[in-house]
């Protein structure tokens, strides 16, 4: 799921590899050429395709296409698993580091083959805890076979592993009763490159559409499961009557239609597709409040990750956080107001204590935000973090 700028999602790796290149690494991102949340994939004719991107290395290998909700979605992942196996070593070169990235979950195997013929250190970097997201925003049991199937990769890699980089702060204590074992626990978060942001403009057939008088809150960013959308949309809905408010959704994603058929005949809200990464900046200058939600489940109590948050508060603008307190950059930044998770009334409370706050108020709410990205997730001083554990 490793992606560029132009994939529009999944760039974390590339922006920590041309800070690694500088340092004298060569580096090979191996990724899928299909993925339901890139905004544009890579066709491949065989195995694979090389491309540089802005100097670095990607391996594109060809995997099949498939619905964002089906389950060909871990069908493409094993295939991409599989292929692997065929890569030419004398092509991409003896590895001295090897980081499988999760999700997908299942090329762990291909990272410990790595490790075992050649000796080299192999890190497993948790991005979101599989199978246990399946159990809990996806509501199957743990005896389903999906999540039994899954948790072997998973509990193979927190064993075979020499290192564990997590995303998720607090994910050491899980991932520790899985592997049966103390691990090599690193929590390197996601992060942010001021000077790779981009102040592009969104497209015009976007701008002409948003109101110049009224309170817009805003969202961007996936549409799915783990989003909590559907009550930011019921919240639209009842306050529909208030004149002043506007929503804006802007993104993609499997529970986009569902929200748009919910939301029909309702006058103030935009739906949108997904925007460029480097247009992001420009469409948060137009919300007067950010929204991010999550469901009341005990998953988020390991942390969270999405780069919305960095997004957003990289705005100044403050933020409308709905959940549990877990203790997630809004909450430690204090740039934003948290409210209760799962309730449209709290959503609703929410918008309006914010939109009670002076315009200085609210400036100032989000300038925490603002200091507190740049000082704790600069990619800068991440990717250092990171290089370190390839020693």
């Amino acid at each position: 799921f490793a992606g560029t700028p132009e994939s529009g999602w999944g760039e974390r790796h590339f922006y920590f590899s041309k800070y690694w290149i500088k340092k004298g690494y060569q580096i090979r991102i191996i990724s899928g050429s299909f993925n339901h949340l890139f905004k544009k994939t890579t066709e491949v004719i065989g195995l694979y395709k090389n491309e540089i991107y802005e100097g670095v290395d990607f391996y594109w290998v060809k995997t099949p296409k498939y619905r964002a909700a089906s389950i060909w979605r871990f069908y493409s992942m094993l295939i991409f698993m599989v292929k692997i196996f065929f890569l030419s070593i004398k092509k991409l070169g003896k590895p001295d580091v090897v980081i499988v990235s999760s999700m997908p979950i299942f090329p762990i195997l291909n990272g410990y083959y790595l490790k075992k013929k050649f000796g080299s250190r192999l890190l497993f970097e948790i991005r979101d805890i599989w199978p246990l997201a399946l159990e809990q925003l996806g509501n199957k049991s743990k005896n389903h076979p999906a999540v039994r199937f899954i948790g072997w990769f998973e509990k193979f890699g927190y064993r075979k592993s020499d290192t564990i980089v997590s995303l998720l702060p607090y994910a050491r204590k899980h991932i520790e009763s899985v592997a049966g074992k103390a691990v090599d626990f690193q929590y390197i978060p996601n992060g942010i490159d001021p000077k790779e942001i981009g102040d592009e403009k969104i497209p015009a057939a976007l701008e002409n559409q948003i109101p110049t008088d009224k309170f817009i809150i805003g969202y961007a960013g996936s549409i799915g499961l783990a989003n909590a959308l559907e009550y930011l949309i019921e919240a639209a809905i009842q306050l529909e009557g208030a004149k002043e408010m506007f929503f804006m959704i802007v993104g993609d994603g499997p529970l986009k239609e569902n929200l748009e058929e919910r939301a029909r005949g309702c006058r103030n809200i935009l739906f949108y597709s997904k925007i460029k990464k480097s247009q992001i900046q420009n469409l948060l200058s137009h919300f007067d409040v950010c929204f991010v939600g999550r469901n009341d489940i005990p998953l988020y109590k390991h942390g969270v990750s999405a780069n919305k948050y960095f997004d957003y508060m990289l705005s100044g603008r403050p933020i409308l956080d709905s959940n549990n307190y877990i203790k997630d950059p809004v909450e430690l930044s204090e740039c934003g107001l948290i409210v209760e998770p799962d309730s449209t009334e709290a959503i609703i409370d929410g918008i309006l204590k914010i939109k009670s706050l002076t315009e200085g108020e609210r400036q100032s709410m989000g300038e925490m935000g603002k200091r507190f990205v740049v000082k704790h997730h600069s990619i800068a001083n991440l990717a250092e973090d990171y290089a370190n554990l390839f020693k």
